[in-house]
């Protein structure tokens, strides 16, 4: 039988996202938060019970084992100190959530549970009251509920195993109920800051532009290329009034830096507007190397006296396709460059090696990111 291994060098067919962007006015909303206005953190550990044997194996988590006599405990049920319960439908979570700005106490927000041992699924189980604290410790919602589970797994007594996505962790909608708000100074100053999602000079200049032809000169002032202080009134009900008219203004961001994105992993490439290449040119080809393998068998004449013996065969095949050479003229642009490639039959996954080596001899003005 003959076994061939062909030996290319071959690169990932690419899906090539062209993003372009145009100068148009955005709400400021969009562009900017609010400095003091943000989510915060929170964390817990608690217990899911309920499950139908697909719990923590206790011999190997004995926390989940210590948890549950500790909650027993506070509830009035007193285990002797030598006994420890194999349970199967108990495992312990962690908890957490994301408490956002100006909630309430009273309010309900979303919580994430996930398995911190070896339960196989949360499916069907029920969060007990878990206490939700922050970095400074303090307990600032309360947990409880049924979960809901995406993911579904099931094992056979022989091992085998099904699992479609993740089994061991799970959400609560609005499964936390808030016990303390946490306290924002956005009313503590005569003034409020904004800051940039991207640092960009420009159009922190076009804001504070904006800001002053709109309520006055002097009224705003940018401190960099992220942060603008704007002059607020202090009075609570003016102030959210005037926060409401700064959302709703449009302005017009600068341009994104030109840019050149790769992801390694996946194979795609995302490619900004603003990309330009200098005078260069690119030869295309590719080399193909092909091994094929078979066994021969070797005889001796009759009543000989050699022995049969299997021989290796291989053959090998180099193929390399006609070489192509394309230019790029000066300020070329993205789809220019897309073109030529194209018309040069060049296969998506090759733009990534062109780009790399537009990049070293200076031809790409852009930034080449690869994550």
């Amino acid at each position: 039988m003959i076994r061939q291994r062909p030996f290319r060098l071959t690169l990932v067919l690419l899906a090539l996202l062209i993003v372009a962007t145009s100068a148009q006015a955005d709400r400021l909303k969009d562009l900017v938060s609010i400095e003091g206005v943000r989510n915060n953190q929170l964390i817990g550990y608690g217990l899911v019970v309920g499950l139908d044997g697909t719990g923590d194996q206790t011999s190997q988590a004995p926390f989940t084992v210590q948890s549950l006599k500790s909650l027993l405990t506070q509830l009035g049920v007193t285990i002797p100190p030598n006994v420890n319960p194999q349970l199967k439908n108990v495992a312990a979570v962690a908890v957490h959530a994301d408490l956002p700005p100006f909630v309430k106490p009273g309010q309900q927000i979303d919580v994430t549970v996930s398995s911190l041992a070896n339960a196989g699924s949360l499916r069907g189980g029920s969060l007990l009251m878990t206490p939700l604290k922050g970095p400074d410790g303090q307990i600032y919602a309360v947990a409880q509920g049924s979960l809901v589970v995406g993911g579904f797994g099931a094992e056979g007594r022989d091992g085998s195993r099904v699992s479609v996505n993740i089994p061991s962790a799970g959400r609560i909608p609005g499964g936390a109920i808030v016990e303390r708000a946490v306290p924002t100074n956005i009313s503590a100053k005569d003034s409020v800051t904004l800051n940039l999602h991207s640092a960009d000079f420009t159009t922190a200049s076009r804001i504070v532009e904006s800001l002053n032809a709109v309520y006055g000169a002097g009224t705003a002032q940018a401190l960099d290329a992220v942060s603008i202080e704007v002059a607020a009134p202090r009075d609570a009900s003016a102030r959210v009034r005037f926060m409401a008219e700064l959302e709703s203004m449009q302005v017009d961001p600068g341009q994104a830096a030109a840019r050149v994105v790769v992801n390694s992993r996946t194979g795609t490439i995302v490619i900004g507007s603003n990309v330009r290449v200098s005078p260069a040119a690119v030869a295309h080809g590719s080399l193909s190397v092909t091994i094929s393998e078979s066994f021969g068998v070797s005889q001796p004449a009759p009543f000989g006296q050699g022995e049969t013996v299997v021989t290796p065969q291989s053959q090998v095949r180099v193929e390399q396709e006609d070489g192509r050479m394309f230019l790029f003229d000066p300020g070329v642009t993205l789809s220019d460059l897309v073109r030529a490639v194209n018309e040069v039959g060049a296969a998506p996954g090759d733009l990534i090696a062109i780009l790399e080596a537009l990049k070293r001899v200076g031809a790409l003005r852009a930034e080449l990111v690869v994550i």
